[in-house]
């Protein structure tokens, strides 16, 4: 009988630094804004962003538990986002609707939802950090970061309260339109969510330029 198999751990993600926020403090730049967003993927609800301008040295017990959101649970999230949103120099979040998607495109409607949150923010960051991609549409300095709400301490914290206001609007949209399980799939295509559009047909906020809903066009269509 062969001895049962060690599980292995799951292994921690990487914890998020300061050392850009740090770098470009020392050249002068400040205040500095993380920006992420989350729900570009869903079939259903908005895309939110988040900006966080975190105050510095980065001491505070609280920043400890700052991860990329996808790394903590839910209680995690919800303990940690109105930390953020109390201590930070500047915490805001935007949003662009599923309709506002289909019309502008997911892009386009992520760099509104960021345009929002940062017009929100009670002071104007001097340099952006971003996860991945440029913000074209801001004439401020900006520094892209691959996997930048993994490593940037700031991106991580805008990437919590984005998902916590996001996974609160889908609670909410839970409640309005009963059936597709909101609260539980967060928008995204789970076998059960996509049973349910296929019983009930879309909903207000299902983003109709997304698969399942659009089929991609066959070569000859038009002939």
């Amino acid at each position: 009988m062969n001895p049962p198999r060690k599980r292995r751990r799951k292994r921690a993600g990487p914890t998020p630094n300061f050392k850009e926020e740090a770098a470009l403090l020392a050249a002068g730049s400040s205040p500095i804004a993380g920006l992420d967003e989350v729900g570009r993927g869903p079939i259903a609800g908005p895309v939110v962003a988040g900006a966080v301008i975190l105050p510095h040295p980065p001491r505070r017990p609280w920043m400890r538990g700052i991860r990329d959101s996808k790394e903590l649970t839910a209680p995690q999230r919800e303990e940690l986002a109105p930390i953020i949103e109390r201590e930070a120099l500047g915490a805001e979040v935007g949003s662009s609707t599923a309709e506002e998607i289909d019309r502008l495109g997911i892009v386009k409607a992520t760099h509104r939802a960021m345009e929002r949150a940062l017009d929100s923010l009670d002071q104007e960051p001097q340099h952006l950090l971003l996860d991945a991609f440029p913000l074209p549409s801001v004439p401020l300095p900006q520094t892209p970061i691959v996997k930048g709400d993994a490593h940037c301490l700031s991106i991580a914290a805008a990437s919590i309260i984005a998902k916590v206001v996001r996974d609160r609007m889908m609670d909410e949209a839970d409640e309005l339109y009963p059936g597709y399980g909101f609260s539980t799939n967060k928008g995204y295509a789970t076998p059960d969510h996509l049973k349910a559009v296929e019983e009930l047909g879309p909903s207000p906020i299902h983003r109709m330029t997304f698969s399942p809903f659009i089929q991609p066009r066959l070569i000859g269509d038009d002939l």
